[in-house]
């Protein structure tokens, strides 16, 4: 895979968590939006984190999608119990060695020398204090899909606790942890900071900017020194590709690896068949979409189809939602039954839905609601089966 370093993107945003940026609110929390497979976690890893560490901050990073039936409070402790574990290490062995039982790091945090690697009994609150006091640095946690955290009690703790860190580590002028936290979807996001009962209520949520032309600059550059015979790459007709491709970069580049083969038996330009690709890969992608639509009962495709409708406005159980469904399916639909249909959605695999620990239900892919509008502005929502219509009045499993 080709690196494309953002460099000054990352420069940028590590000012702006130091509170060093005019306007900008990213010390109190930096929250980053971004589809799926565009590029962010590739970001976040490979070009934020560097800028970080070059600033002389202590980086903890923690996906939690990386383990999804992990629970995501564990994650995030995890994820700063290692980062703390060298530091305890080195103080508390040579206290070990001098024969000592307990040490005191930092004048507050007491360590018992016969459980080294253990953070028995610590708070998050207390880790980041700990590994902030004993590192003599500022500490920044990037938490990559942090929307996950919602979906379970100790997850929605686990925010709470790190907002309270934040308050109790940081003072005007002086920012010792640093908040990072993106997500795939932006409503999901959003529950994070859009209520009185969020942890990072009043926080914003930024779109991270996509890979645009610079990006196919390079790219362009590159084929033209690997290629001289492609000279001049129109790089106009690649950045509309890349567009089609709905800015991911792994799916351009492995269409772009395929027509530039030997094996290709490409004749003329390539560019056309760039072009094409990226319309043949948004056609399997909202095959897949319709595939997996058309393959619901009646009730599920309902309730499905109010959630795209509906949007963060989702009710599952209202009068106005029951209604919907009635008239989806032809008969009485009663709460239970739209709750069954709702875990039925979300145990598929891949899950359709998605669920917060507070019961707010989402789409668990937010590409769904641009496929979902494309097709209602183009006449043809709902789906039908090839075969002919669905048969809505057929009875639903309870």
């Amino acid at each position: 895979m080709i690196s494309y370093p953002r460099t000054p993107l990352a420069d940028e945003l590590v000012t702006a968590l130091q509170g060093k940026a005019g306007f900008s609110d990213a010390h109190n929390g930096l929250f980053l939006a971004a589809p799926r497979r565009t590029g962010k976690s590739t970001f976040l890893q490979g070009d934020l984190r560097p800028a970080l560490e070059r600033a002389g901050v202590v980086v903890v990073y923690v996906d939690l999608w990386a383990d999804a039936a992990r629970d995501p409070g564990a994650l995030i402790a995890e994820a700063i119990g290692r980062a703390l574990l060298p530091h305890l290490g080195v103080v508390a062995q040579a206290a070990k060695k001098a024969g000592l039982e307990k040490v005191s790091l930092a004048g507050w945090l007491q360590v018992d020398t016969s459980k080294i690697g253990k953070l028995d009994g610590l708070t998050l609150v207390d880790a980041l204090r700990a590994l902030h006091e004993t590192a003599g640095r500022p500490v920044a946690l990037i938490i990559d899909e942090a929307q996950h955290a919602l979906t379970s009690e100790a997850g929605e703790n686990a925010m709470s606790a790190l907002k309270s860190a934040r308050d109790q580590l940081n003072r005007p002028g002086e920012v010792n942890l640093m908040l990072v936290m993106s997500g795939s979807d932006r409503d999901k996001l959003l529950r994070l900071v859009n209520s009185n009962a969020a942890p990072f209520y009043g926080s914003q949520i930024q779109r991270m900017p996509p890979l645009g032309a610079d990006f196919i600059a390079h790219i362009g550059a590159l084929i033209e020194a690997q290629r001289p015979d492609l000279r001049p790459v129109d790089c106009a007709a690649l950045q509309l590709a890349f567009a089609g491709f709905g800015n991911r970069p792994q799916f351009f580049m492995e269409s772009l690896g395929l027509v530039l083969s030997p094996l290709s038996a490409l004749s003329g330009r390539f560019e056309p068949s760039m072009l094409e690709a990226a319309q043949q890969r948004q056609r399997d992608d909202e095959s897949q979409m319709e595939s997996d639509y058309l393959g619901l009962k009646p009730l599920e495709q309902a309730v499905l189809w109010r959630m795209l409708e509906q949007g963060p406005r989702f009710r599952p159980y209202d009068s106005a939602a029951l209604k919907f469904y009635r008239e989806q399916t032809g008969g009485p639909v009663s709460a239970q039954r739209a709750q069954n249909a709702l875990e039925a959605l979300r145990q598929r695999m891949p899950a359709l839905v998605w669920k917060s620990a507070r019961g707010e239900y989402a789409v668990e892919d937010a590409a769904m609601h641009r496929w979902f509008e494309e097709r209602k502005v183009a006449g043809n929502w709902p789906p039908q089966a090839q075969q002919g219509d669905l048969d809505f009045s057929a009875a639903d499993e309870a």
